[in-house]
């Protein structure tokens, strides 16, 4: 009897269920703007602006992709050297996947793509996505942190700050202890069950997770000053355009950078941002003195968090299309 795997497959509007759900919010998304505002009310912000400011902000979002791609190739200098091209498309797509999908779900394909791509096993890449993610939610509120301690203007405020700046560096140096007090944590039940599976399954997971760390102090420092500079670089963009698009003044800028990334890290985060993103920055722009009794004026803060939010979904679309000609996936031989 012949087998027809094909015939087994789910249906094609089950396999691409999340995909159609993610194109249906973002044509919802499309109707919401043109209903609220208008699309040439939206658009016309950038021809008043100038289309050069726009290009500039997108090239600068692009090298940011970059930033973030070499934070990762320098992580895995064993397994990544001589094929950055090929990380860069990796990186593209995988941020494109969180861009899009709901609920952070597009995390799950790093270590899918890293293990497909390099080889490296899920364990150790998911360690890595995990301290890379810790990495970047500290560098966002550290930001955040930046524009609190300048509210405050007292000296007990930047003490606070620069405790919290420097604390992924004593958590480094404590990893050894952590991960022994890990293993103590342990139910006996689990470590018997992980050793019937494979014998040292304990010692080979912990060792794997421990892999994922930055390898010594130096490619601490590098990953840890990567994620600084890529993120103070991206919120300084967005700061920018809000501002040229709002007016807004540069700490009601800077508070709604910082609110519309932060909602893109949360699990909360909806299908490519849409609702979240703006509300995000309409939020931080307001938390830091935005004008929200005028009505005019909220009108234009929520047109300028739309255009961001554009801005950012069309650099990852753009930064996914010019990374396929990076490199392009080999082909098996014959």
């Amino acid at each position: 009897m012949k087998n027809y795997p094909v015939a087994s497959r789910p249906p094609w509007i089950i396999r691409h269920a999340m995909t159609l759900f993610t194109l249906t919010i973002i044509v919802l998304y499309a109707a919401f703007i043109q209903w609220v505002w208008g699309w040439d009310s939206v658009v016309s912000l950038w021809t008043h602006a100038g289309w050069t400011s726009g290009i500039v902000a997108l090239i600068a979002l692009l090298g940011t992709y970059a930033l973030r791609t070499w934070r990762i190739y320098d992580y895995f200098p064993k397994e990544t050297t001589g094929r950055f091209g090929t990380l860069l498309r990796l990186v593209q797509v995988h941020n494109l996947l969180n861009v899009m999908l709901p609920f952070r779900s597009g995390e799950a394909s790093f270590p899918l793509l890293m293990k497909r791509e390099f080889g490296l096993p899920l364990a150790r890449s998911t360690s890595a996505l995990f301290v890379m993610r810790l990495f970047d939610l500290h560098a966002l509120l550290a930001a955040a942190g930046t524009g609190l301690a300048l509210q405050a203007e007292k000296c007990w405020a930047w003490g606070l700050w620069l405790a919290f700046l420097i604390l992924p560096a004593v958590a480094f140096a404590l990893r050894g202890s952590v991960f022994r007090l890990l293993g103590k944590m342990l139910p006996g039940k689990a470590r018997e069950m992980l050793d019937e599976v494979e014998p040292g399954k304990v010692q080979k997971l912990f060792g794997e997770l421990e892999a994922g760390l930055p390898a010594d102090a130096n490619a601490f420092a590098r990953a840890w000053g990567a994620t600084l500079i890529n993120w103070f670089t991206k919120i300084a963009v967005l700061a920018w355009v809000l501002g040229l698009l709002g007016g807004l003044s540069v700490a009601a800028s800077f508070g709604g950078a910082l609110g519309g990334e932060l909602s893109s890290v949360l699990p909360v985060h909806a299908p490519a941002g849409v609702g979240t993103y703006p509300a995000g920055i309409t939020a931080g722009a307001l938390a830091f003195g935005a004008d929200a009794d005028n009505r005019q004026a909220f009108e234009e803060l929520g047109q300028a968090a739309v255009n961001a939010h554009l801005l950012v979904i069309v650099s990852s679309l753009v930064g996914t299309a010019l990374s396929l000609f990076a490199a392009r996936p080999a082909r098996d031989p014959g």
